[in-house]
């Protein structure tokens, strides 16, 4: 049961954060996973009423607050028309409307979850967190970082051009993804991200630059490039075994994503 002593609602960020360095405080966002543990906060934090809840396109890049739910990110156009259809795909999946109507960015990232198919999305893309003291770091560090007592106050995606897509494996609808994989072709270099597996997202490394040139090259090379990294996923990803899914069937499902996933960057359909 979850048990709540005093709550507080922020006047400004500085507020929010002196009250969160004591460890038995906590950042309320959406609600949605925090209501379901068993655990005592001393002082709740609700940052609702800072203005953190919008969605800001510039030339440069998307700017989203920290309270922003899930369903904004889904439904806004200019991230989807950004991502090609990608952002929408990995947030449809999640629960049903009315909880991604409650679910924040903010709680969903900064939890670092292992079935995050919201931090897999943006780990495929070249994005940023803004912490209040820490200021602009990027995703894939911030991925790795353990969680401290700092306030996410936006995440930010660059909108560098190009080509994404994203992909799930799930048992059964609106349930957690037995495994998430995205992929983006920027710079001419394809970026492949696993999730689900069932740790934290991560970037797949390429040390043997498979990928690289991968959207100058033909049809062919691309077929070949893709099957040449699925394989290579296939025994570089780490995946473990959890009530959804044996590690066995999580490390084909590696191979099989991502080959659907680099077929799909590479204007070669998802198929195989």
């Amino acid at each position: 049961m979850l048990k709540i002593r005093n709550y507080v609602k922020a006047a400004d960020l500085a507020e929010a954060y002196e009250l969160n360095q004591k460890k038995t405080a906590c950042v309320l966002g959406g609600m949605v996973w925090l209501k379901m543990g068993n655990r005592s906060v001393s002082t709740a934090i609700d940052l609702s009423g800072l203005g953190l809840d919008t969605i800001r396109e510039t030339e440069e890049e998307f700017v989203i607050g920290c309270m922003t739910p899930l369903r904004a990110l889904e439904t806004d156009e200019g991230l989807n028309a950004f991502t090609g259809g990608a952002m929408r795909e990995s947030l449809r999946h999640i629960v049903g409307v009315q909880f991604r109507n409650c679910a924040t960015v903010g709680g969903s990232i900064f939890g670092r979850y292992g079935f995050s198919d919201v931090l897999t999305m943006f780990l495929t893309l070249d994005s940023y967190v803004e912490m209040y003291r820490g200021g602009r770091i990027p995703m894939e560090e911030f991925a790795s970082m353990k969680r401290d007592r700092d306030i996410l106050v936006n995440v930010i995606v660059r909108k560098r051009p190009l080509v994404c897509a994203y992909f799930s494996q799930r048992n059964t609808a609106t349930d957690f993804p037995v495994l998430t994989c995205g992929a983006s072709l920027m710079d001419g270099n394809a970026r492949v991200v696993i999730g689900a597996r069932p740790s934290r997202a991560m970037a797949v490394q390429d040390p043997g630059g498979i990928l690289t040139g991968f959207g100058e090259m033909t049809g062919e090379q691309k077929e070949k490039a893709a099957e040449a990294f699925a394989e290579y996923a296939f025994s570089a990803v780490a995946v473990n075994g959890n009530m959804r899914a044996s590690g066995e069937y999580r490390a084909l499902l590696v191979k099989v994503l991502t080959k659907r996933a680099l077929r799909a960057v590479g204007g070669m359909g998802n198929e195989g």
